[in-house]
């Protein structure tokens, strides 16, 4: 026992689903607890996925197994045709002739066989999936799917930090045989290694502490055809318009500021994955794209076809967003057009607004382009959720990925971007209407009307900009505001008549399922300072408060009062926490308020 104790002296044990890590106290190698969510998300998908596979191959084998067929009963029997011959051949040659004939037969025939399985049949055969996490850090999501996901064949951790592929390693062991057999460690720079193993690899996991978009073209050619990327962006200031020309560099998109923003983030990260992929001939589906906590995650699926990729500029749309009102409008990137039963490529028609917007007298930002094609498949989401449901037990983030997966299962998937209710009542200045009175105007004027799991006051759409508006000027018409300036968005809106007479009665479908059933599908954060923590190997001290919470700080701040050993780099240690502790508005008494 006191060996045991001894091995673990410097090392806190963290546990999460059915791996355990040991994780250094003094922060060498990254771990985030708040990723419980993705890792979460990603063993559901990933379960999906394999059913999924299993579902495709069996279909493809059948439809082998009927085309042969087909093909054996559209050949007569050798020996009806031949027969005489056959005979001859007999009485020559006699028995052994026979057993040659037969022998022949056989080889020519596979239906005849028995004991073997026929060549094209074991070419087919499914092997167990690959798995590759491109950024491994303490090893804790290889474990996890190791463990947790039945039927992988391998999962390859790499990392260029060789502190990281070291706990990697001891943590592979401190997992046992269930770990071990199938998990290993590497020390490599993840883009070359991916550039050196081509298609080799089911499934490949990007999980980067910030932007994966150097990681995207060699993980576009490491995936098999029909694997899953499943690729993490966390650097949300950017992707949501507070840099543009950094996102522009990044991704080769350029955001514009709205309440859609995280919608518009998820947008620019698979038109990005797509930009990457069509270099190689190969194209994405996405199969799930979500935002949780301070991240977004899509998962997609990777094709290879010089033809399909031509319809890549018909999933891309420029964004016009009006700066006075909430209004925005799509401009496809390309069209297709059908002349003599062959179907052409064009370049897209525009523009689609004019010099200032028509509702409210502004100008348009442009943005994009973006991916303006479902972002969900509507099968794979509801299979993923139905396959949670029953395993409760096993999902540490149940709760969270539940009400996420219920709340992607009623988007209107073909309509990209939202609006939010609140801001579009703000710009005219009146009380806002219900939730269930606007979805009811909406789908009483005839068009479809969705939430959406970015935000819980964003509603999705297809009625046009002037419907929507003609349903708040008629809201505006029994309940009165006050007069607003004459050059406000606002007074622009109201002082046109509205074309659409709105119908504010209750509609049945004005309420989702799941919010007639008062499921829970937005959920607070399970504790305070929920969010990305300090990079590894940064001296953690007291400004990191607002990452790691007053009370994880404390232990910190006991431990700097410590006297540092006499080195310089002790020195150098004591001096920055000093400063540190005197930029420090808040005592250790006072609470440290949430960002």
């Amino acid at each position: 026992m006191g060996e045991v104790e001894e091995m673990l002296e410097g090392y806190e044990v963290k546990r999460e689903g059915e791996a355990e890590i040991l994780m250094l106290k003094s922060n060498a190698v990254f771990f985030n607890p708040v990723q419980v969510h993705n890792r979460d998300m990603s063993i559901a998908v990933l379960r999906t996925f394999l059913a999924k596979r299993k579902e495709e191959h069996e279909e493809m084998v059948n439809k082998k197994n009927k085309s042969h067929q087909n093909v054996s009963q559209d050949v007569p029997p050798k020996s009806d045709a031949n027969g005489a011959s056959s005979s001859l051949d007999g009485e020559i040659n006699g028995d052994h002739g026979k057993q040659v004939n037969q022998d022949a037969d056989k080889a020519e025939d596979p239906s005849t066989e028995t004991t073997q399985t026929p060549s094209w049949k074991r070419k087919g055969e499914l092997k167990a999936p690959i798995v590759l996490e491109a950024l491994a850090a303490s090893g804790l999501r290889s474990l996890r799917y190791a463990r947790e996901v039945d039927g992988l064949g391998k999962v390859v951790a790499l990392d260029n930090d060789k502190a990281s592929v070291e706990a990697c390693k001891r943590n592979i062991k401190f997992n046992g045989t269930a770990a071990s057999d199938k998990v290993e460690a590497h020390l490599a720079d993840a883009r070359v290694y991916m550039l050196t193993h081509p298609k080799e690899f089911d499934v490949v996991d990007l999980d980067p502490y910030g932007s994966p978009s150097i990681f995207l073209d060699s993980a576009v050619q490491a995936v098999a055809d029909g694997g899953l990327l499943m690729c993490t962006a966390t650097d949300m200031a950017v992707l949501c318009g507070n840099s543009g020309e950094v996102c522009y560099s990044k991704y080769g998109s350029y955001p514009v500021k709205g309440k859609y923003c995280h919608e518009m983030a998820l947008r620019i990260l698979l038109a990005c994955i797509e930009s990457h992929a069509n270099r190689y001939k190969r194209y994405i589906v996405p199969v799930l794209s979500v935002f949780m906590d301070f991240y977004v995650r899509v998962f997609v699926r990777v094709f290879t076809s010089a033809s399909e990729i031509k319809n890549a500029p018909l999933k891309l749309s420029y964004v016009y967003q009006c700066v006075g009102c909430d209004s925005f409008h799509l401009q496809c990137l390309g069209r297709t057009v059908s002349k003599n039963n062959s179907v052409k490529y064009a370049p897209g028609i525009g523009p689609v607004v004019p010099q200032e917007c028509s509702d409210c007298g502004k100008r348009f930002n442009v943005g994009g382009p973006i991916w303006s094609a479902p972002i969900h498949d509507q099968d794979w989401v509801l299979s993923t959720l139905a396959d949670v449901k029953p395993m409760k037990d096993r999902y540490p983030a149940y709760n969270k990925i539940t009400s996420v997966l219920t709340t992607v299962s009623e988007e209107l998937h073909d309509v990209p971007l939202f609006f939010s209710q609140h801001n579009i009542s703000g710009t005219v200045k009146c009380t806002s209407p219900s939730a269930v009175v606007f979805r009811s105007a909406v789908l009483n004027a005839g068009y479809r009307i969705s939430s959406t799991h970015v935000n819980p006051l964003g509603l999705k759409s297809d009625a046009p900009w002037d419907v929507i508006w003609d349903i708040m000027r008629c809201w505006v018409k029994s309940h009165p505001i006050k007069e607003q300036p004459s050059d406000s968005a606002g007074t622009m809106i109201l002082s046109k008549s509205p074309k659409l007479e709105a119908n504010f009665s209750r509609a049945i479908a004005a309420l989702s399922n799941a919010q007639a059933k008062k499921v829970k599908r937005f959920l607070p954060n399970p504790e305070r300072h929920w969010g990305p923590k300090v990079r590894a190997g940064r001296t953690i001290t007291s400004k990191h408060a607002s990452l790691l919470g007053h009370e994880a700080m404390n232990g910190v701040l006991h431990h700097e009062d410590k006297p540092a050993p006499e080195t310089e780099e002790g020195a150098s240690m004591a001096k920055e926490n000093e400063h540190a502790a005197k930029r420090q508005k808040t005592s250790d008494d006072e609470q440290v308020t949430e960002p």
